[in-house]
C-alpha cells in the first residue's frame, strides 16, 4: 500500500458544542488534524473523549459548530444535507459496533441493497469472497455469529468501493479471537484496496496495526503518533 502525502481528510480548528449555558457539553475543541489517502488511523481516547464526534463529522453524518473540515477537494463544512449525503453514498463506508443488518433479508441481499445507490459498485460476490463469506450468502442473520455478522456489515461497506472506511467500534461487541478476524478484514482492505481506514477504539492494543494513532482526551488531540512497526491482528494481544 502507497500512502499519497496529499491529505484525505483535513480539519483545522473543528469544535462541536452541544447544549447552552450550564448545560453546553464541548465534545470537540479546536482540532487540527490532516489524514492521508491510504493510511490506517486508530482514533483511541476513553468514552466522551470525542472520538465518536470526530469520526461522524469526518463522514458527513454531523457538522461541527465551528472549523473547517475537507475531504480530498470538497469542503465539507457549510454543505447542505442533499451535499453531504451524496459526499456519503458516494465515498465512505461505515461500519458500527451493531451490525445494523436487516433481519428479514439473507446475507447477499443485506450487501447488494447498497449496489443500488453506488456508481461504481463491486459484484457481491466479489464483496462476500473479500469477508470470507462467501459460502454464507443465502443465510439469514439471525443464523450468523457476531463477528459473521460484523462482516457482512463490512462487506456492504465495502461493496461501493468508498475511499474511506469510518469504522466506531467494530469490535466492542465480540470476544478476543472472533475481534481479531473483524480487525483482519479492515486490514486487508486497507492495505490490498487501499481504501483510507478510521478506526475507533478504547483498546490501545488496537493501536498497533496502525500507520498513526490519533490520541483523544476531553474533545481535544492529545498526541499523534506515528508507529514505527506495524504489526498485523493476528500479532495484537489484548
Amino acid at each position: 500500500m502507497t500512502i499519497s502525502p496529499a491529505p484525505v481528510f483535513s480539519a483545522r480548528g473543528l469544535t462541536k458544542t452541544y447544549g447552552s449555558g450550564d448545560a453546553t457539553v464541548h465534545a470537540l475543541i479546536d482540532v487540527n488534524l490532516d489524514i492521508g489517502r491510504g493510511e490506517f488511523i486508530v482514533l483511541l481516547g476513553p468514552s466522551g473523549s470525542g472520538k465518536s464526534t470526530l469520526l461522524n463529522i469526518l463522514g458527513g453524518l454531523d457538522v461541527p459548530t465551528s472549523g473547517e473540515v475537507t475531504f480530498a477537494d470538497h469542503r465539507l463544512t457549510g454543505a447542505s444535507e442533499a451535499e453531504l449525503t451524496r459526499y456519503r453514498r458516494e465515498h465512505v463506508g461505515f461500519v458500527f459496533q451493531f451490525y445494523n443488518l436487516i433481519p428479514s433479508l439473507t446475507v447477499r441481499e443485506n450487501v447488494a441493497l447498497v449496489t443500488d445507490i453506488a456508481e461504481h459498485p463491486m459484484p457481491v460476490d466479489e464483496a462476500l469472497a473479500w469477508v470470507g463469506l462467501a459460502e454464507r450468502q443465502d443465510h439469514f442473520p439471525s443464523q450468523l455469529s457476531g463477528g459473521e455478522q460484523q462482516r457482512v456489515a463490512i462487506a456492504r461497506a465495502i461493496v461501493k468501493q468508498p475511499e474511506v472506511l469510518l469504522c466506531d467500534e467494530p469490535t466492542g461487541a465480540l470476544d478476543y479471537a472472533t475481534g481479531k478476524r473483524v480487525l483482519e478484514v479492515i486490514a486487508k482492505v486497507n492495505a490490498e484496496l487501499g481504501t483510507t481506514a478510521v478506526v475507533i477504539t478504547h483498546n490501545a492494543a488496537i493501536s498497533g496495526m496502525a500507520d498513526r494513532v490519533i490520541r483523544l482526551a476531553d474533545g481535544r488531540v492529545h498526541s499523534i503518533e506515528t508507529n514505527p512497526k506495524k504489526v498485523s491482528p493476528a500479532e495484537l494481544s489484548w
